[in-house]
């Protein structure tokens, strides 16, 4: 990615160390980092979408940015396994919350577009925290005007390409059925990772077979592993990569606080992996959602979500 030459002349902004910060009482923010909202500054924004109004069944994700800061204030710089400080090769800072309209899907959709215009004109790269998984399909709008059509890679247990719930067309359901139509994924390079679970009919693929989108079930990745998802991989190399992560890719047993949880998922473990195995993509943009802290449980998903929205900062 090309970045901003005068962002290279700016110090980094660093962490604040986790006991000083706990001593301080200061307010929580993504990694400790500083609150900058200026996109000039930046080449990695970390927001908060507090939205939720394209939920289904549980709600409560509007909440998700805010745990998820208060949960990521243990995270330290250096990842032992990638050998990388992101904080020390990239500027990375809180960009703090988008603007939404609780009222509002079409209207926090135009929002949000609105207010990645910065981000983008910058060549500074979003990683977003929801919200529900409505959110991607504006962020991927933003995206496209810049990159054109992506490549996306989808950590989930649905497959979000419904065509509509209760005669609306916009839901966290709908996203990527939208985004298809609307031009913003390439062909042939679309991956959605830990599928399972229960579907409404025999029909509920076809329209993921039309369009060539490519499937990891769940249950093929706990027979096969890491090897099928590498191979999966191959296809994505050297093209525009946008990742979205639904934290219900994980078994609920490590991850309850979600709005529609499906039992035989990714273990912590084992959803870290995968992350992991993101390295080398050239990922433009990312997003980590449906984290509903009203049904966590002492904040395990938060936790999981926080050191997640790390990984992913370290394959960025």
């Amino acid at each position: 990615m090309k970045h901003v030459a005068k962002k290279h002349h700016l110090p980094h902004p660093e962490p604040i160390d986790a006991l000083e910060h706990a001593r301080s009482g200061g307010i929580a923010t993504f990694m400790r980092l500083p609150h900058i909202h200026d996109a000039e500054e930046l080449e990695i924004a970390l927001v908060g979408i507090p939205f939720d109004g394209g939920t289904t069944y549980r709600p409560g994700t509007r909440f998700g940015p805010r745990h998820v800061r208060e949960q990521s204030v243990l995270i330290r710089p250096w990842n032992p396994e990638l050998k990388i400080n992101p904080f020390a090769k990239y500027r990375i800072a809180d960009y703090g919350d988008f603007s939404v309209n609780p009222l509002s899907i079409q209207d926090t959709f135009r929002r949000v577009e609105e207010q990645m215009e910065p981000l983008t004109k910058a060549g500074t790269r979003c990683a977003a925290v929801g919200g529900d998984h409505s959110l991607s399909l504006p962020l991927l709008r933003a995206t496209a005007k810049k990159y054109g059509p992506v490549a996306v890679i989808q950590f989930d247990a649905h497959n979000d390409l419904w065509d509509e719930y209760f005669g609306c067309k916009l839901s966290h359901g709908t996203p990527f059925r939208r985004a298809i139509e609307e031009g913003l994924i390439r062909e042939q390079s679309f991956l959605q990772v830990g599928l399972r679970g229960q579907v409404y009919s025999a029909d509920d693929f076809e329209f993921a077979k039309k369009h060539k989108v490519g499937m990891i079930t769940a249950e093929e990745f706990h027979a096969h592993g890491m090897k099928v998802f590498r191979e999966k991989l191959q296809g994505f190399h050297g093209k525009p990569v946008y990742i979205t992560l639904d934290i219900d890719c994980v078994d609920p047993a490590f991850a309850p606080g979600t709005g529609t949880p499906q039992v035989g998922g990714f273990s912590s473990a084992e959803i870290v992996e995968l992350v992991r195995g993101l390295r080398g993509l050239k990922i433009v943009g990312c997003d980590l959602v449906e984290v509903s802290p009203p049904y966590d449980n002492g904040s395990i998903t938060s936790l999981l979500a926080a050191n997640l929205l790390y990984e992913l900062l370290c394959v960025l």
